[in-house]
C-alpha cells in the first residue's frame, strides 16, 4: 500500500511537469487537463501538521484509539522528567537513577574534544571512563530538566490586544514576557522560557533545573560515531554507533540521583513496535500558507540552497589548493555539507506537487473552516490575503535584496570593507540625529578606527569566494544589470575577481593608508573598483531592505494571527511548529520502500563490515583498529541502526526512543533524505522515517568491543553496580 502510495505521488509529479510552463492562454489536452484535475484533486492527510505533541497537551484519545494505550498523567510526568535539553543544541536523557546522561555522538563532539588533554586526540580516537574518578567535567557544559510548564496565554495576549499598532503589539508582547519570566524566574529558582506555540495562539512557561556539572563517561571513535560520513548523512539504510554518555554530578561532586530516568530495554525495539521519540525538536514551518511556501519555493531556498552549495565548492577548492588545511577545515565542510543536503532536501520537497497540493488543500480547508463562522472571520479573515500581498512585495525586490548580500557564508573580505566605507562615508553626511545608532558618537569613532585597521585576506580563498559572490549576483540579477557588467566586463567569474583584486588599493596595505589618510572625501571620489560596486549596490539594497522592514511587523502580527485563528478552529488537534522544547512523537518500527527495493527496519553490524570491506580506499568506512578483529564473543548479528516513523526535525538529535514501559530502545540520531521535506510537511507515508541506533547495539559495543562493564552493567541495571 505504501509503495502505490508512493508511486501515485511520483506518476502525478511526472503527469504535472508536461504541463509546467504552458502558457495560460494555451489550451491543454484531454490527457493534460485529466491529470491536472487528478494533481488538484489531492487532499491533506490527517498528520501533514505532525506528531510532535506537547506535554501540556498530549493526545491521549488518540494514542488509545490509534494504539490500544492509555498513559496516565504519572507516566507523562515521568517521561518528561526523564527527558533533558543538551545545552543548546541536542537532546537527551537520564538513563540511570545515578545521573547518567545518554545523547548523540555528534552532540558531545565539541565536549570531547574540550576536555581533551595534552597529546591525547579523543574526538578521533574515542573516551572509555574505566571508574567514575576518570570521568572529565566539561566546563561550561549543561544539561536542563522541564520541571513545570504553566500556560500564559491570556497574559501576553490581553497585553497585546490593548495595544494599537503592530510595533506596539510586539512591544507589549516583548515586554510581558520578559516580566513574566523574570517573575517565574525568582518565584521557583530556576530558569524560566516563554514558549511561543501556533505563532502566537498560545504561550506557555516552561521551567527548566539546570545540572552544570556534566561529565564525559564514554564516546567511540569518530569514525564510528560518524560512520559513513557525509556520504551516509540523511540517508538509511546506516551502520553507525552515534552515541555518548555523560553523567549530571550534584552541588557536592557525587553522581546525581534522580528518581527520574529511562531504564534500558532487554531486547530493543522490535518490527511493528509502538516507539515514542521524547526529545527537543527545533523548528518547523508547517503552520506556513500557501503564498508562503510558494515564496520559500521560488526564491528563499533556492537562494539559500545555492549559497551553500557556493561554499561547499569554495571549501572543496580551497582544500585542494591548501591539502595541510584539509583535517582543520573537515568539520566546517561537513556542518555546511549536511545544511547542503538539508536545503536541498526541503527544495525538493517544495518542487513535489503532490505534497504543495496537500498544503494547499489545508490551507484551504482551514480557511474555509474560519470564513464560515462570522466571528473567527472577522477576526481573522483577512490573514491570508495580507500575507500573500506582502509576500508579493518582498518578490518584488527579492533580486536587489539578495543579490548584494555579500555578508553571508564566506564574505569577501575586500567587497564587504568597501560597502562598509561607503555606508560610513553616506552616514557622515547626516546630520547627528538622523544616522543611524551604530553611528553616533563613540560607535562612529569605533567604527572608523575599524575600518580604517587594515586586514589582510587569505588571497586563495578571497578568489574563490569573491568569485562565487560575483556568481549570485550574475544569477539574480542577469547579466545585463549595470552592476553585474561593471564587475564583470564581459569575463567568467573567476577571472573577474583575478581582476578586481589586482586593481583594488583595499588589497594593498600603503595604498590603503594613504586612501585611509583622506577620509572621507577619497571614498567619495574614488575609482577603486570595490568602492565603484558598493556605490552602485548600497541604495539598491537600502531600498530593498526597506520595501522588506516595513512588512515585517505586520508579516509578525499576521502570522501570530494566522496561529490563534488555527488554535480556536483545530484545538490542540493539531500540534504547534517545532520550538526547541520538549516534545513526544509516537511511530513504529518500519522499513519502507526505496532505490526499487525496500530499505529493512533493522540494520545489523554484518551490514557496518560489509560496508567497511565494500569500500577498502575510503576512509569514511574505515573501522578503527580495535572493530578490525572483533571478540568471538561479539555477536555480528545485533540490531545495529533502525527507522520508524516518528515526527523529528534538527534538534532532536539525542532523543531516546522509549516503549511503552518507558525503557529506552533506541536514540535517535538523524532522518533520511525522504524526511527533509519535514520541515513543512509530515509524510511517513512517502518514506519519512527516523534512523535510530538501537540500544541492543549500545550494550553490544560498549561490553563486547571497548570491554566496559561497569557502563554496561549500570545501563541494563538502572544504576551504578559495584
Amino acid at each position: 500500500m505504501m509503495r502505490n502510495m508512493v508511486q501515485k505521488g511520483m506518476f502525478l509529479l511526472l503527469a504535472a511537469s508536461l504541463f509546467v510552463g504552458c502558457s495560460s492562454t494555451q489550451e491543454l489536452t484531454p490527457y493534460q487537463k485529466a491529470k491536472q484535475a487528478e494533481l488538484e484533486s489531492i487532499e491533506a492527510q490527517r498528520f501533514d501538521n505532525g506528531r510532535m505533541w506537547t506535554f501540556d497537551y498530549p493526545p491521549t484519545e488518540y494514542f488509545k484509539e490509534q494504539y490500544d494505550f492509555n498513559p496516565g498523567q504519572q507516566w507523562m510526568d515521568d517521561v518528561r522528567m526523564s527527558a533533558l535539553r543538551f545545552a543548546t543544541w541536542c537532546s537527551a536523557s537520564f538513563v540511570s537513577a545515578d545521573g547518567l546522561v545518554m545523547t548523540n555522538h555528534h552532540c558531545g563532539r565539541d565536549p570531547v574534544e574540550q576536555v581533551s588533554k595534552e597529546g591525547e586526540n579523543l574526538t578521533i580516537h574515542g573516551f572509555q571512563a574505566a571508574t567514575l574518578e576518570d570521568e572529565r567535567k566539561v566546563d561550561g557544559l549543561f544539561v536542563e530538566q522541564l520541571v513545570e510548564i504553566r500556560d500564559v496565554t491570556s497574559q501576553v495576549i490581553a497585553a497585546m490586544d490593548a495595544a494599537s499598532t503592530d510595533a506596539e503589539r510586539l512591544a507589549a508582547r516583548d515586554k510581558k514576557i520578559n516580566e513574566i519570566e523574570e517573575t517565574l524566574g525568582e518565584e521557583t529558582g530556576n530558569r524560566c522560557q516563554l514558549v511561543t506555540f501556533f505563532n502566537g495562539g498560545k504561550y506557555s512557561a516552561y521551567i527548566y533545573k539546570r545540572y552544570d556539572d556534566v561529565r564525559l563517561v564514554f564516546s567511540p571513535e569518530l569514525s564510528l560515531g560518524f560512520f559513513g560520513g557525509d556520504d551516509d548523512n540523511f540517508t538509511y539504510p546506516r551502520y553507525t554507533l552515534d552515541c555518548n554518555f555523560f553523567r549530571v554530578y550534584d552541588e557536592n561532586g557525587k553522581p546525581l540521583k534522580t528518581d527520574h530516568f529511562f531504564k534500558w530495554s532487554a531486547n530493543g525495539a522490535a518490527e511493528g513496535e509502538l516507539v515514542f521519540t521524547i526529545g527537543n525538536p527545533g523548528s518547523t514551518s508547517r503552520l506556513s500558507t500557501a503564498s508562503q511556501l510558494e515564496f520559500n519555493r521560488d526564491v528563499q531556498f533556492p537562494w539559500v540552497a545555492n549559497l551553500l552549495d557556493d561554499y561547499v565548492d569554495v571549501l572543496k577548492q580551497y582544500m585542494k589548493i591548501h591539502p595541510e588545511q584539509k583535517e582543520e577545515m573537515t568539520n566546517q565542510l561537513f556542518s555546511i555539507a549536511n545544511s547542503q543536503k538539508a536545503y536541498r532536501g526541503q527544495l525538493n520537497g517544495l518542487e513535489n506537487d503532490v505534497l504543495m497540493q496537500r498544503r494547499k488543500d489545508f490551507d484551504a480547508k482551514f480557511r474555509a473552516k474560519v470564513m464560515a463562522k462570522p466571528e473567527l472571520a472577522a477576526k481573522y479573515g483577512q490573514v491570508w490575503d495580507e500575507i500573500a500581498e506582502s509576500r508579493q512585495k518582498v518578490r518584488d525586490v527579492a533580486s536587489d535584496l539578495l543579490a548584494f548580500r555579500f555578508e553571508v557564508l564566506g564574505p569577501p573580505t575586500y567587497l564587504n570593507q568597501a560597502m562598509s566605507l561607503v555606508r560610513l562615508t553616506e552616514e557622515l553626511g547626516k546630520s547627528e540625529d538622523d544616522r543611524a545608532n551604530a553611528f553616533k558618537g563613540n560607535a562612529l569613532d569605533l567604527t572608523m578606527r575599524a575600518l580604517r585597521k587594515y586586514k589582510s585576506a587569505d588571497m586563495d580563498m578571497e578568489r574563490l569566494v569573491l568569485s562565487k559572490k560575483l556568481l549570485m549576483m550574475k544569477r539574480l540579477l542577469g547579466s545585463e544589470d549595470p552592476v553585474v557588467k561593471f564587475a564583470l566586463k564581459g569575463e567568467n567569474c573567476m577571472d573577474a575577481a583575478k581582476r578586481l583584486l589586482s586593481e583594488s588599493i583595499l588589497v594593498d596595505s600603503v595604498k590603503f593608508e594613504q586612501f585611509a589618510a583622506g577620509f572621507p572625501e577619497s571614498i567619495a571620489s574614488s575609482n577603486d573598483p570595490f568602492v565603484v560596486i558598493a556605490r552602485m549596490a548600497l541604495p539598491r539594497r537600502d531600498a530593498a531592505g526597506e520595501v522588506s522592514g516595513a512588512i515585517r511587523a505586520r508579516d509578525q502580527v499576521n502570522n501570530a494571527l494566522l496561529g490563534r485563528a488555527l488554535f480556536d478552529v483545530y484545538g490542540t488537534e493539531i500540534p504547534p511548529d517545532a520550538t526547541f522544547t520538549l516534545r513526544i512523537s509516537d511511530g513504529v518500527v518500519d522499513g519502507y520502500p526505496y532505490n526499487g527495493t525496500k530499505a529493512p527496519s533493522h540494520t545489523t553490524f554484518y551490514g557496518m563490515y560489509d560496508r567497511h570491506y565494500s569500500f577498502p580506499t575510503d576512509e569514511q568506512w574505515a573501522l578503527p583498529e580495535r572493530w578490525l578483529n572483533p571478540p568471538a564473543d561479539f555477536n555480528m548479528s545485533t540490531p545495529l541502526n533502525f527507522c520508524s516513523t516518528n515526527d523529528i526535525i534538527g534538534g532532536n538529535s539525542g532523543s531516546p526512543l522509549i516503549n511503552r514501559n518507558k525503557e529506552i530502545v533506541g536514540l535517535a540520531f538523524d532522518g533520511n533524505i525522504e524526511s527533509l521535506p519535514g520541515e513543512f510537511i509530515f509524510a511517513p507515508e512517502m518514506g519519512n522515517r527516523t534512523v535510530s541506533l538501537h540500544s541492543a547495539a549500545m550494550i553490544e559495543a560498549i561490553n563486547n568491543i571497548y570491554r566496559l562493564d561497569r557502563l554496561a552493567r549500570e545501563l541494563r541495571a538502572g544504576k551504578i553496580v559495584e
